[in-house]
Parts: C-alpha cells; sequence; structure tokens
C-alpha cells in the first residue's frame, strides 16, 4: 500500500507548501510531479483487475494488419499498441504512453483551479489510482477529456469536441461526452447547440452505433452489476450537490456555470439510472469524476474567513484519505492492485 499513500501524500505536501511557492516556480515542480505519477502509471506489472485482458490485447496487436488495426473498434488504442509491436517495444511503452496523457489533462484541468494541489489530490485514490491504473483506454480517454473541459470552460467548443474525438479513438465511451458542449455554451447557443449536435452524431457513426446492440447485451440485459457501482456514483452526486447550492460562492465564469451546472445535473441523473444498469452507469460515470476536482478544489470559496477555509480544506484532504484507506482496506477487487509492482518486479 505504500506506494499509493506516497503518490497520495505528494500533492498533500503540495496543498501545505502553496502559500510558500509562486506560480512561476510551481511550473517545473507540477510538470516533475505529473512525470511521476506518469512513470508510477506506466510501469506498473501485473497491477489492475485487467491486466490480463490488456496483455492479450497487446498480443493479438502485433498480428494484425494496419487496416484491420483502424477497423477496430477503439482505433486509436489499437494503433498505439500495433505501432509499439511495430517497434519492437512491450506493453509498458504503451501504458507509458496512456498514463502520460492521463497526467497531461490532469495537471492542466488541476492548474485551472484556486487549490491546484488540492485539485490533484482529490484525483489520487479514484481517478489516478484505480481508474488510470486499470482502465487504461477509458482513463486515457478521460485524459483527453479533461483537456476538453478545460477548453470547454473558456467558451471554445470545437476544440472540447475535437479532444473528445480524440479521446473517442480510445474509448468509444467518450463519444457521450459530446452534447455537453451544445448544453454548455454561453455564446452563440443556437450555433454551437448545432455544431455540438453534429459532431455527436459523427462520432456516434464512427465509434458507437455499430457497437450499440453487443454494448446493450453487456451492460444491460446481461445485468452485470459492478460492485461498489452506487458508491462511486454517489461521490459524484455529493459535489454535484453541492455545486448546486453553492456554486454562486465560486467565482466562475459564464462558460464555467454553465458547464459545471450540466454535468452536475448528469451526476445526479445518474443515481436513478445505476440501480437499473449498474455497470453501464458506472463506466459513464466515470467522465463526471473531474466534477469532484472542480468542486473540492473551489469549496473554500463560499466563506472568507481563513480559518473556515483552513477547516474546510483539511476535511476534503481527512475524506480522500479515509476515501484512499477504505478502497485498500475493503474494496471486493482491490487485491488486483496490491501490492504495487513494477516492471516485473
Amino acid at each position: 500500500m505504500t506506494p499509493y499513500w506516497i503518490l497520495f501524500l505528494i500533492p498533500a505536501a503540495g496543498v501545505l507548501a502553496i502559500r510558500r511557492l509562486s506560480s512561476a516556480s510551481q511550473s517545473p515542480v507540477w510538470w516533475m510531479v505529473g512525470a511521476l505519477f506518469a512513470l508510477a502509471i506506466g510501469l506498473r506489472f501485473q497491477v489492475g483487475g485487467d491486466w490480463g485482458a490488456y496483455m492479450r490485447y497487446f498480443d493479438n496487436a502485433e498480428g494484425m494488419s494496419l487496416l484491420e488495426v483502424l477497423a477496430d473498434g477503439d482505433p486509436g488504442y489499437s494503433l498505439l499498441n500495433w505501432l509499439v509491436t511495430q517497434l519492437g517495444g512491450n506493453i509498458y511503452w504503451v501504458n507509458l504512453f496512456c498514463g502520460v496523457v492521463v497526467m497531461a489533462g490532469l495537471v492542466v484541468f488541476s492548474r485551472r483551479q484556486p487549490l491546484p494541489w488540492l485539485a490533484l489530490l482529490v484525483a489520487v485514490p479514484y481517478l489516478i489510482v484505480v481508474v488510470a491504473m486499470g482502465y487504461t483506454r477509458q482513463s486515457t480517454a478521460l485524459g483527453f477529456v479533461l483537456l476538453g473541459l478545460v477548453a470547454l470552460g473558456d467558451n471554445r467548443v470545437r476544440i472540447f469536441v475535437v479532444w473528445v474525438l480524440v479521446g473517442a479513438a480510445f474509448h468509444k465511451s467518450a463519444v457521450l461526452m459530446l452534447p455537453v458542449a451544445g448544453l454548455a455554451a454561453s455564446q452563440n447557443r443556437l450555433s454551437s447547440l448545432a455544431w455540438a449536435g453534429a459532431a455527436s452524431l459523427i462520432g456516434g457513426y464512427l465509434f458507437l452505433f455499430d457497437s450499440v446492440d453487443r454494448l446493450w447485451t453487456n451492460y444491460v440485459e446481461a445485468d452485470y452489476q459492478s460492485q461498489g457501482g452506487l458508491i462511486r456514483v454517489l461521490m459524484n452526486a455529493v459535489p454535484a450537490v453541492l455545486f448546486l447550492l453553492l456554486n454562486r460562492y465560486m467565482r466562475l465564469s459564464q462558460a464555467e456555470q454553465r458547464l459545471w451546472w450540466w454535468m452536475s445535473v448528469l451526476a445526479i441523473a445518474c443515481l436513478p439510472l445505476v440501480v437499473m444498469s449498474s455497470t453501464a452507469t458506472d463506466r459513464v460515470a466515470l467522465y463526471l469524476i473531474p466534477l469532484q476536482v472542480f468542486v473540492f478544489a473551489r469549496l473554500h470559496l463560499v466563506t472568507r474567513d481563513s480559518l473556515r477555509r483552513a477547516y474546510i480544506v483539511t476535511g476534503v484532504v481527512a475524506y480522500y484519505a479515509a476515501v484512499l484507506a477504505v478502497w485498500l482496506l475493503f474494496a471486493s477487487h482491490s487485491s488486483s492492485w496490491l501490492p504495487y509492482r513494477a516492471l516485473g518486479m
């Protein structure tokens, strides 16, 4: 468990030291920390519940033609595996690339928050440890979505759409984030809705529509139950409720206000859906994890009292320390992450 706690304590130290470092001096520190996290993600060995499945994916890529690779349901991830095999690389190359994407998206997103180190800390227990070290394809898609959310917060709808489509090449489920562009647009809403709608149709056609029957069968009709799915959906719902109640205190632009209002509504909407289809809703809800990062890195803004702000920040740190501890000690599948090993050790 120690390596996971080290990853948690690094941003915790950043939270404590934040007032002692200027913004300029923090930049190289941020990218060093991002590189360290990317290495931890990329160089892991037999860590994560899907490790065997990804090894088979990598082995199968070697015998595929380029046309077969591009015709795969997740062509970006397939192409990455194929290129690595052609260059004589191994699964660590693939995972390291994916780790870099995740951390690049997370670092850029976190640094846009008023307490960036707290934002990174919030991401450690689930987004980094569970998702990035377990669901390689979807975590890579989420890394691109994070870059898109930064763009959408600046009202750059087209950039958001491009990043989401790139992410969908690694996991087709990212396409489901495209309608958010139209809903969250604060300027030229009619044209943004039309543009986002067209992009959603194109993205659905390229990545999703031909897989609808299979996905429905696997996730809905089969009635698979994702253990802990309700808890993870609730983890998104809590900051969603806090945002809807307290967003007027969070110093948001109009574009950010609309974006995170809709993200909060979607997070709450997942609550009844997770009862009907646990696994499907749980996987879609992964794209709403940034809501936790965004809200808890701004929650201290609800008061101007410095002592109360300190209590709020301390409470957030303690809450996510508890999340990590409970998951490591009691989660049904945490044994697939324990102990942490790297490079075949």
